[in-house]
């Protein structure tokens, strides 16, 4: 597994793309929160992730970096369902509110304290975890996400609770296999390897084209949450195989 390195040219890229990114997160999300009460939540979603679409562009001008996404075709275009994703960047967490729209993303509730862009995030109905509350924090996934998936609102959850480094697998909990259970809708599993271009935590980025991969639906009806996750967890570590994230 090759080392992430980066150049002097690309650390003063990335400060360009990070002026401009928090400039205008700043801006947009002020008037994200003035308008919202005019909006119900679909009208709230565009509105608030409206800026997502600028901020791919703004990476890709500023930084080098695109993305090219395979089996767009297995997202249902109707229905609610439950997407499961590696979590290895933050880019992750950008692009795919202009992939998967509306949708409630599964997050810590640390980040609804971020000024500006954690305030316009809680806008979105997410699923904010205390993960300190570990048995709390499961009832709570199930409870809130079935409500959402009642919505026709996919959810969007990163199995191994946190971001891991290209070269590590981390571990895949259940949650999602639970969820998509206990709602009756399918599981739709996706990797990206950001990781490689993107490191979480990091400042600067190198250039590329990120691979999204998306798995067809994962049926649920009639099986065990076990079955469920390991039909999961496999396509999630074939697809890691092959863009070399393990």
């Amino acid at each position: 597994m090759s080392e992430f390195k980066t150049t002097p040219l690309g650390t003063v890229r990335a400060a360009f793309y990070y002026l401009g990114f928090y400039l205008l997160t700043i801006v947009y999300a002020s008037i994200c929160l003035l308008l919202s009460p005019l909006f119900d939540f679909r009208g709230r979603f565009k509105l608030v992730t409206g800026i997502n679409f600028f901020y791919m562009f703004w990476l890709r001008v500023c930084c080098g970096l695109g993305v090219k996404v395979t089996g767009r075709e297995n997202l249902p275009e109707e229905g609610s369902y439950v997407v499961v994703a590696n979590h290895s960047s933050e880019w992750e967490t950008l692009y795919l509110q202009t992939l998967v729209r509306p949708q409630c993303t599964v997050l810590k509730k640390e980040l609804l304290k971020i000024p500006f862009f954690g305030w316009a995030l809680g806008l979105l109905k997410p699923i904010a975890i205390d993960r300190s509350q570990r048995r709390g924090a499961l009832k709570q996934l199930l409870t809130e996400g079935k409500s959402r998936l009642e919505e026709e609102i996919p959810v969007i959850i990163f199995p191994q609770g946190t971001r891991v480094p290209v070269g590590k697998m981390g571990k895949f909990n259940k949650g999602g296999a639970m969820l998509a259970l206990s709602a009756g809708v399918p599981v739709i599993p996706m990797i990206h390897d950001a990781g490689h271009y993107w490191p979480g935590k990091s400042f600067a980025k190198k250039p590329g084209t990120v691979q999204v991969h998306i798995g067809e639906p994962i049926p649920v009806e009639g099986r065990s949450v076990d079955e469920i996750h390991q039909d999961m967890v496999e396509w999630l570590e074939k697809h890691m195989q092959e863009l070399k994230l393990i």
